[in-house]
């Protein structure tokens, strides 16, 4: 059976191996960090996880390793069910591109036992990405955690009304996903979402004018209502 350490390494030549220079700088454009990166498409690290499946130790190491595309295939390949705060914590301290917090939050922390106390305490955090990622699990949660009741939504809509204000571009547009994916969990949660995003819409802030505008715009539409009522049938 081969090690975690030569999987770790094998999987990085891989990544290497299909590096896409052009890739990296249409990444660039978008916001998403260069550093380590070697413009390797999600679906193709999919792939590449599918393959190695489950492994802790493997999910370690390739977090370790830095590169922008082993910290995405971290996320598929971790267990859920065993990842730890502290784990969580440390993880979240190295985000720094916005897609890696996407990726991870919305494959593995979100799966976790600790992804609603996360994203309590961390949407009131200092840095950029762990505040987003207290929204993006949000946000996903609202499409994710089918037993949670929607009393366990309507605690957070106070919280993205209170962070509303935060003018950084990836705090800003996270609270704005967590504001519109709760409405879009359910008919009575969509009333509540809108109720708070045009409480939103009096605070003095562009920020808060954009995110209560855009969730209103997406709320209100007949398509989505449509989708709602379909999914909830």
């Amino acid at each position: 059976m081969q090690s975690a350490k030569d999987l770790c390494a094998e999987i990085i030549e891989k990544i290497k191996s299909m590096a896409n220079p052009r890739n990296v700088e249409g990444m660039a454009r978008f916001g998403i960090n260069s550093k380590n990166t070697y413009g390797v498409q999600v679906f193709k690290l999919r792939a590449i996880a599918k393959e190695a499946g489950k492994n802790h130790e493997l999910a370690q190491l390739l977090w370790d390793s830095q590169i922008h595309e082993a910290r995405i295939i971290a996320a598929y390949v971790e267990d859920p069910k065993i990842v730890t705060e502290a784990q969580m914590e440390k993880w979240a301290l190295d985000f720094d591109s916005w897609d890696v917090c996407d990726q991870v939050c919305s494959n593995l922390f979100d799966r976790t036992e600790f992804a609603w106390k996360k994203a309590f305490e961390w949407s009131g955090r200092k840095e950029e990405f762990v505040k987003r990622a207290g929204f993006v699990i949000m946000a996903v949660l609202a499409s994710h955690d089918k037993k949670a009741p929607d009393s366990k939504f309507v605690e957070l809509l106070p919280i993205i009304k209170r962070e509303s204000c935060d003018e950084r571009n990836y705090v800003r547009k996270a609270v704005n996903w967590a504001l519109r994916g709760i409405g879009k969990r359910n008919m009575d949660l969509n009333k509540a979402a809108i109720a708070m995003a045009k409480d939103i819409a009096k605070i003095d802030s562009k920020t808060a004018h954009w995110i209560a505008a855009d969730a209103i715009r997406e709320l209100e539409a007949q398509k989505t209502i449509e989708r709602i009522c379909r999914k909830n049938k």
